[in-house]
């Protein structure tokens, strides 16, 4: 949900998944010390860390931790639900996206949001945000921790 850093584009695998590349559960335990190993690796400029959480090849719920805002982006051919797991912030989503330049087939990012809709985010919010739906997400305490979840919105 992530945003214009958000969790990679898995839909383009077509086989299925094996046994090797399947994680389909992670205990509470296990996702606070995903966060913790994250944040003791993210670098002290490094604003935002994304880090696969369960899969099944090809699908995948990833943890995102965000220390500062990105750019504003669009995913035109995905939708994107985030759940906040942790920490404080904002989502502007909808309205027009200014600027913008694709970054690749699944991104493109622009320098701010017009007429968008402004909500404040906390833990146990969750969010979906259609394809082709510009956001951004604003981070107003340490961190705003998200598992994200992108989905071909086609």
């Amino acid at each position: 949900m992530a945003m214009s850093f958000g969790i990679a584009d898995a839909s383009a695998q077509t086989k299925a998944p094996d046994a090797a590349s399947r994680q389909d559960f992670a205990s509470d335990a296990e996702v606070r010390a995903q966060i913790q190993a994250m944040l003791a690796e993210m670098k002290p400029d490094q604003g935002f860390m994304w880090r696969p959480l369960v899969r099944d090849g090809v699908r995948i719920a990833a943890l995102e931790i965000w220390k500062r805002p990105g750019r504003p982006a669009v995913h035109p051919d995905q939708a994107e639900y985030a759940i906040v797991i942790e920490g404080t912030g904002t989502l502007v989503s909808g309205g027009t996206l200014l600027d913008a330049e694709p970054r690749n087939a699944t991104l493109v990012e622009g320098s701010r949001i017009e007429n968008g809709t402004t909500r404040a985010l906390g833990p146990g919010d969750v969010i979906l945000v259609p394809a082709g739906v510009p956001h951004w997400f604003g981070i107003t305490g340490d961190r705003l921790v998200l598992l994200g979840i992108k989905l071909p919105g086609k």
